[in-house]
């Protein structure tokens, strides 16, 4: 358990990324992060084909079902906390899905400049 609620990009409190299907390294719906989420799942972002293609080259198939997991396997328009370097590599292919800043962990700054994600905002930023 953390002492302090979790914060986005903006420093206010951590709004739900996505609930069908769950999402977050903890499935609670957000994209909370912890010493345990080696990968910082923090990136709240809209999937696309294209950015579920490229995830896919990369080794991380997150279309296909994993019943074991309880996974229904993602789909275009689903909501889903992607680590933070993957989405940083996929904006470097001009691969990279929209974001949700007011669902992006604060932790995402220490690897994507603010500057770099809000091109990607698909909620109201704060200079909206």
């Amino acid at each position: 358990m953390k002492p302090f609620p979790a914060r986005n990009v903006y420093g206010e409190p951590l709004a739900t990324c996505g609930t069908d299907p769950v999402t977050g390294f903890y499935r609670d719906g957000c994209c909370n992060t912890g010493n345990e989420d080696r990968g910082i799942h923090t990136v709240c972002a809209r999937v696309t084909q294209e950015f579920l293609a490229f995830s896919r080259s990369k080794g991380n198939d997150l279309a296909s079902p994993n019943p074991m997991a309880g996974f229904r396997g993602l789909r275009p328009g689903d909501c889903w906390c992607l680590c933070a370097g993957r989405w940083l590599e996929a904006h470097r292919a001009a691969k990279a899905p929209g974001v949700f800043l007011r669902a992006t962990h604060e932790e995402t700054l220490a690897i994507i400049p603010l500057e770099v994600l809000e091109p990607y905002a698909l909620d109201q930023t704060r200079s909206q």
